[in-house]
């Protein structure tokens, strides 16, 4: 798989509701802001992508991979009872995809989570203890 586009750039939305985990073989690994709900964004770093169909043959099973991958280490670390994957883009075209730890009893279960709670800001040494226990369970390096 060639080396991801050097001109990558976020989308200014997911930049600002995000913090930066790490980088994978092809995406950026981000969590978003809300205490509310454990919830990662992978975002492929190639210019230009909007629907996994826009990705060749191996990023889109690369992609998988990486989802796969995120995945288990997100049960694992947070316990949830479901998980929800989803690449929507209706708001923010870039290609990204969600994946949230959704437990019974957490603020929108068992409805989706857009728009069911204000979002929660994580204080600081609990989004310090969450990145670094994602670094070392996907083994990253911070961005």
């Amino acid at each position: 798989m060639p080396n991801p586009s050097e001109d990558f750039t976020l989308d200014p939305q997911l930049a600002r509701d995000t913090m930066p985990v790490g980088d994978l073989p092809l995406c950026r690994v981000l969590l978003i802001n809300d205490a509310n709900y454990r919830w990662l964004l992978l975002v492929p770093r190639r210019r230009g992508v909007s629907e996994i169909i826009d990705l060749d043959a191996p990023a889109r099973a690369q992609l998988m991979t990486e989802i796969a991958s995120v995945s288990r280490v997100l049960k694992e670390l947070s316990g949830c009872d479901k998980l929800n994957v989803a690449a929507l883009g209706n708001v923010v075209e870039q290609l990204h995809v969600h994946i949230i730890a959704r437990s019974r009893g957490d603020a929108a279960w068992p409805k989706p989570v857009w728009g069911a709670a204000p979002a929660k800001a994580y204080e600081k040494a609990q989004i310090d203890r969450m990145i670094d226990a994602l670094r070392q369970a996907l083994t990253l390096k911070p961005v």
